[in-house]
């Protein structure tokens, strides 16, 4: 099982971007694997944790794309494992809120973005992430997520649960039938608690997920610095 606070990842040969994501948020909800597997295509494996797969809903804030001043984005995932064993990320959408960040994506790394009109605010110290899509994607496909960053997490605090959700040097996605990935490098997560106050969403429906039930895990990061690889 990966461990944040022990590896970044495979060092990259060769960066295609660097990039710093800020105020980032983690919701995590289980669910029972038959349910997203479906959504899995051949040639990947449903990475589960105490017998359940696990859906991630993450706003944050990218800064340092070149030629793009800094941008949101929410990106709804699971997790599998490759074909060589390595554990990645899946993801269903991803929404930013710069169309050339979302051209560039769909056709760099052919990952399944929408431009969204997005906003991330700060009050009295809580975080508000909202969303929602152009009307050239699915319209009413929206967030609006209030979280309250609380204190950091100790190394010895996190558990193998909160390493399998966030710590992931790999994505996964298709380009004409073929399954193709992209490393991701960067230093451990520096992960804090957080508290949601507020969600409402549509992306779980827009993308065919089932709603999600209960309360979410919730994890908050100020700042991490990311270098990310070709697509292979």
């Amino acid at each position: 099982m990966e461990r944040a606070g022990a590896d970044t990842g495979d060092q990259l040969e060769r960066v295609a971007m660097r990039q710093i994501w800020r105020r980032l948020t983690f919701l995590h909800w289980p669910y029972a694997p038959h349910l997203i597997r479906p959504f899995i295509p051949t040639g990947l494996v449903l990475d589960t944790f105490d017998d359940a797969a696990w859906i991630g809903l993450v706003p944050f804030e990218i800064y340092g794309t070149p030629g793009i001043p800094h941008f949101p984005e929410t990106n709804l995932r699971t997790y599998v494992i490759g074909p060589d064993g390595s554990r990645a990320v899946w993801f269903f959408s991803l929404e930013a809120a710069r169309l050339a960040a979302v051209l560039g994506a769909r056709i760099g790394y052919h990952l399944p973005y929408f431009w969204a009109k997005m906003h991330v605010t700060s009050k009295d110290g809580a975080i508000h992430y909202r969303s929602l899509r152009h009307w050239t994607h699915a319209s009413s496909a929206m967030t609006d997520i209030v979280i309250q960053p609380g204190e950091a997490f100790q190394a010895s605090e996190l558990t193998e649960r909160d390493h399998f959700l966030t710590a992931r040097y790999r994505l996964y996605t298709t380009s004409r039938g073929r399954l193709r990935y992209a490393q991701i490098e960067h230093p451990p997560w520096p992960l804090a608690r957080a508290s949601l106050l507020q969600l409402r969403q549509t992306l779980f429906e827009k993308a065919g997920l089932p709603s999600p039930a209960g309360a979410p895990l919730v994890h908050y990061a100020a700042e991490l610095a990311v270098k990310i690889g070709r697509l292979i």
